[in-house]
């Protein structure tokens, strides 16, 4: 009876690290670089990040419901465009900064610039989008988005300034000088 009691404990003790060990796991980029770790998203930082000041408490909880948030050290490559590129999800910087590497060029941003987000579906050609120093970024489905702009969430002049940024980066102009 107690050998039972024992063995089942041992079982329950491994799955419990296993289930935490799996919850921690990382995400590599592509590149088989820097990897990104699994971050928790807190509402009252959330809220005090220039893309998310606009919104209220239920949405910045929807945010946090629909999105993943991870920790990367400076150097981590968040994303990579190319001609064949299927990710279109959003990134946007939390805190910290980044760049996007294009032909050759650098265009750092933090997360009060008009780069504090990023989609490789709004990049024309190859680049890379990479952490410069030690940085929190949000991933967002494509889908998510849609569903947050849908139900009102104040993105649009972000994405828009996002937008014509990335447009004249895109388009061969030298931003931010």
């Amino acid at each position: 009876m107690r050998g039972g009691r024992f063995m089942r404990g041992v079982w329950l003790g491994l799955l419990l690290l296993t289930a935490a060990a799996c919850g921690q796991q990382g995400h590599a980029d592509e590149g088989g670089g820097t990897t990104m770790k699994a971050s928790t998203t807190y509402l009252y930082l959330l809220r005090k990040t220039p893309f998310f000041t606009a919104l209220n408490y239920e949405q910045l909880r929807w945010t946090i419901d629909h999105s993943r948030e991870w920790e990367a050290q400076a150097g981590t490559v968040v994303a990579e465009c190319a001609p064949a590129s299927k990710d279109d999800a959003y990134w946007i910087l939390l805190d910290g900064r980044w760049q996007v590497e294009h032909n050759g060029h650098m265009y750092p941003a933090g997360h009060a610039d008009p780069g504090k987000w990023f989609s490789a579906r709004d990049a024309h050609g190859s680049c890379r989008l990479v952490t410069t120093e030690h940085s929190y970024v949000m991933k967002i489905t494509r889908a998510d988005m849609n569903d947050m702009l849908a139900r009102g969430f104040a993105f649009n002049a972000h994405l828009k300034q996002g937008r014509e940024y990335y447009r004249a980066m895109f388009a061969g102009a030298v931003v931010g000088e």
